[in-house]
């Protein structure tokens, strides 16, 4: 019976055990989202009470079975006690009165004895598992109560402003090299090496390139020209950054010594060079040029004596470079086998049918490679199902599995190897994240930057004191556009509609509210690209008694004055005006649209690098393309473009997602659409133009689409499609009537 106990008690204190693991995992678990230091001091409890159950556990069993022997001791010795007393029961019967009294007595402390050594241990195992139980709950109760505080942050961003620091911020400093602050708490463990970093910055239109010195807090700007500067690369000692910029025309590679403040044009072409890499030695920059119709990768040397030496010579585009460590090895981005992989080409033997497949993922595409500085492990970003994630793999074990970072791109690596630094895009802005490269699922520090943040670089030398170096402001800090308004007034609708003059368009008006901003960037897009393609438009304002297209919404911002549609026709022709690129951004699917240079000399746009849709491919007889609603083409169109959609977004007119009808329903593609909403609803865009009155009718009156015709019902065997427009050299000729005499 008391061995069945003890089992019955092992077995329920197991139970209980497992179910605290359990709670107290779920808890870490649900922690996770609440905040990184929550789930942090969790899991450290979490293993004080494991070890401690554990602990408790087995001194228990210990208590048990010690009881448990000293029971078995003690009842043998009663038996043998009443044994005894039987005996000199027989053998006295004649003092039978006196030595009965004596019997009693002893069987009376026998029984007491054994009642109190029976004790069920149960009780005691139980009086310890609840006082166990009531701890955890409060340490819980109290992690979860100062976890959800509102006092603390929900967003994790980094440790204030004194490690980096926002451009906004050092406009607003008296002199542009501060003394660097001392950081109130401890540097973070992922910048604790030091040093600076530099990147490009997307503001008021342009790119310019800035620097932070870990540690202090005011950011540098290093370039202000109206032109674009990008693409920065830090040299080996830290004492020069390698560009590429349009400033002279076209886009050509440039270093600028960050204690002198001058800036030496290395290339002198025609065509496009960018995304310089420095070889270890510092003499030699790898860089990706285009020539003959072709992206390829070349290296020249800096003092001009050898090269440029072309080492890429295949149709598809090759861009990207990185130059290894070690010096004899460089890893690129390439499409020549179908989709975007990571290659790595020996300068020992610089042959391209020797170059090496790292990545290797038909699924996924791959760029902006980063070797460590031990040359062991290759950092880049991938773009698959929507994600843009960080990975990290060895570059010995080419196709091998690679570490998942973390969400981002463009990722650099710390001057010691132990941390990566990368871009995460979220709400219109940036966050440059640092993080341990080994610490996978640590909180990582972030800081959030105005604009589109890339190309971060990161090295061990540290920007002159104040007064020694080079730091610049922009050439003009001119808006890009003003919007004036005509008229307004103070109850809806609030103003009017505006007349864009020259444009060719069914209702060339927009909202007082937007008109001007459009106008800017129509001189934006004639100047890129030396071709008003903003002049002949598909759609401007909508009437309210204007039906939208199937996929479309009834409520559309049309009608607000604040949208309009570019030709969709323009996709069609050799070479097509327009080249779209499909970009799934989580559950939605976006389009970036690029616009052919009228001048194809390399003075106005660059060449693509990302494969454009095939819309044409759904009618083509193919049937996966029919059912995906096109495909990717085969080949990347030559020549030079200009990205509308970022220019688009320079001036606030933002692009819409596609309609999730599109792949059967050509009017919910929406590659044509742009809008300006300026964070107002459609309700509140629409009482611009409108009264309430009017707002309320248009809601409550009926859908006006035509009344579908009742027939028979037939057998349905896939989603109705709507026809692709048919190019205008493949439309079929009509004949004039002719005039009877």
């Amino acid at each position: 019976m008391l061995v069945r106990a003890f089992r019955l008690t092992d077995k329920l204190g197991n139970a209980a055990l497992k179910t605290l693991a359990w709670f107290s995992q779920a808890v870490i678990v649900y922690s996770e989202s609440l905040s990184a230091a929550v789930t942090g001091a969790l899991r450290l409890l979490w293993g004080i009470l494991w070890t401690l159950a554990r602990a408790v556990g087995a001194v228990l069993g210990g208590v048990i079975g010690a009881v448990l022997a000293l029971l078995g001791v003690l009842t043998r010795r009663g038996a043998r006690a009443g044994v005894q007393v039987r005996v000199e029961a027989v053998a006295g019967r004649a003092t039978a009165a006196g030595r009965r009294g004596m019997m009693v007595r002893r069987a009376d402390e026998d029984v007491t004895e054994t009642v109190v050594l029976v004790e069920d241990p149960l009780k005691a195992r139980n009086r310890t598992l609840s006082a166990l139980a009531v701890l955890l709950l409060a340490v819980v109760v109290i992690l979860l109560l100062w976890a959800t505080s509102p006092n603390r942050q929900s967003v994790p961003v980094v440790p204030g402003a004194a490690l980096l620091t926002t451009p906004e911020m050092a406009q607003q400093q008296p002199t542009p090299f501060a003394t660097a602050v001392p950081t109130v708490t401890p540097r973070p463990e992922a910048l604790r090496v030091g040093g600076s970093l530099v990147y490009s910055v997307r503001e008021n239109g342009q790119d310019d390139l800035w620097v932070t010195v870990i540690g202090q807090s005011v950011p540098l700007r290093l370039t202000g020209s109206p032109a674009d500067d990008r693409d920065p690369a830090w040299s080996p000692d830290g004492r020069q950054v390698a560009f590429a910029s349009n400033r002279d025309g076209n886009w050509e590679l440039y270093v600028l010594d960050v204690r002198s403040g001058e800036v030496t044009r290395l290339t002198y072409t025609l065509g496009f060079e960018g995304a310089p890499s420095w070889s270890p030695d510092g003499q030699w920059l790898v860089y990706e040029g285009y020539a003959e119709d072709n992206l390829d990768i070349y290296i020249t040397r800096l003092d001009g004596t050898q090269g440029p030496i072309r080492l890429t010579y295949d149709p598809a585009p090759d861009f990207s470079p990185a130059w290894s460590p070690g010096g004899r090895e460089i890893a690129y981005v390439s499409w020549r086998e179908g989709n975007q992989d990571i290659y790595l080409l020996a300068l020992d033997d610089p042959s391209e049918e020797l170059a090496v497949n790292l990545t290797d993922t038909p699924n996924a595409n791959e760029d902006h490679p980063a070797w460590s500085p031990d040359g062991l492990t290759l950092a880049y970003g991938s773009l698959a199902e929507g994600l843009e994630i960080v990975y990290a793999g060895p570059v010995g074990v080419p196709r091998g599995e690679p570490v998942v970072i973390d969400r981002g791109r463009m990722p650099a690596w710390s001057p010691d190897g132990n941390s990566l630094v990368y871009c995460v895009e979220q709400g219109g802005r940036t966050f440059l994240v640092a993080g341990q490269y080994q610490a996978v699922g640590v909180a990582s520090e972030a800081v959030s930057l105005p604009g589109r943040v890339a190309d971060p670089d990161w090295t061990a030398a540290t920007l002159p004191s104040q007064g020694t170096g080079v730091a610049v402001t922009a050439e003009t800090d001119n808006p890009l556009y003003r919007e004036e308004i005509v008229s307004a007034q103070s109850a809806p609708p609030y103003y009017r509609l505006i007349l864009l003059n020259g444009v060719n368009a069914p209702s060339p008006h927009l909202n007082d509210r937007v008109n001007d901003s459009f106008t800017a960037l129509r001189q934006a897009v004639l100047q890129k690209t030396g071709q008003d393609y903003l002049g002949d438009l598909e759609d401007v304002f909508w009437g309210l008694d204007r039906v939208p297209e199937p996929g479309q919404e009834r409520r559309n911002w049309h009608m607000t004055g604040r949208a309009f549609a570019l030709n969709r026709n323009l996709i069609y022709g050799f070479p097509a005006p327009l080249e779209i690129v499909r970009e799934d951004v989580g559950p939605y699917t976006y389009w970036r649209v690029y616009v052919r240079a009228a001048v194809q000399n390399g003075q106005l746009g660059e060449p693509l690098r990302q494969m454009p849709w095939d819309f044409t491919a759904r009618t083509a007889g193919d049937v996966q393309a029919y059912d995906q609603g096109g495909r990717l083409r085969g080949v990347i169109p030559s020549g030079y473009y200009v990205d509308l959609t970022q220019l688009a977004e320079d001036y606030g007119w933002q692009r819409l997602p596609a309609d999730r009808t599109w792949r059967y329903n050509f009017g919910g593609v929406l590659f044509w659409e742009f809008v300006k909403t300026d964070g107002l609803s459609w309700e509140e865009a629409m009482l611009e133009l409108y009264s309430q009155d009017e707002l309320n009718a248009f809601l409550t009156e009926p859908t006006p689409f035509p009344t579908p015709t009742l027939a028979p019902p037939t057998p349905t065997i896939g989603p109705t499609r709507t026809s692709t427009p048919v190019p205008p050299d493949q439309q079929p000729e009509v004949a004039e009537p002719v005039e009877s005499p």
